[in-house]
């Protein structure tokens, strides 16, 4: 009962571009709260690589700056993930991510704690 899907993924060569997809399952999931993609290699812990809030502010790790662009449909509730020039340093299962809407000390608010995950979808770059 994934929540979150993604895909996009594939392989690539150094250099080239792909466009990762994340569809949530319903609209609370993946339009309410912030949202993000990580990026898990073998052997490496698992890696932030960008975030969006609802307005559409985002943040990106330093190396995913310039190369990479997130951005999100409310309406449609997806997140996408615009990855050009990449490198072979990028491989990995990258994932999508969103804040959990809670109910907390009297109102509704969003929570990093306990994201709402989706299954991952593999990237390959070669060089």
């Amino acid at each position: 009962q994934a929540q979150l899907v993604e895909s996009g993924g594939g392989s690539v060569q150094a250099g080239g571009s792909l466009k990762l997809s994340c569809a949530a399952s319903s609209p609370y999931v993946g339009s309410v709260c912030e949202m993000g993609w990580y990026r898990h290699a073998p052997g490496k812990e698992r890696e932030l690589v960008a975030t969006i809030s609802i307005s559409g502010t985002t943040t990106y790790a330093d190396s995913a700056k310039g190369r990479f662009t997130i951005s999100r449909d409310n309406g449609k509730n997806t997140l996408y993930h615009q990855m050009n020039s990449l490198k072979t340093e990028d491989t990995a299962v990258y994932y999508c991510a969103a804040d959990r809407l809670r109910f907390d000390s009297g109102s509704y608010a969003c929570t990093g704690e306990n994201k709402h995950w989706g299954q991952g979808t593999q990237v390959t770059v070669s060089s």
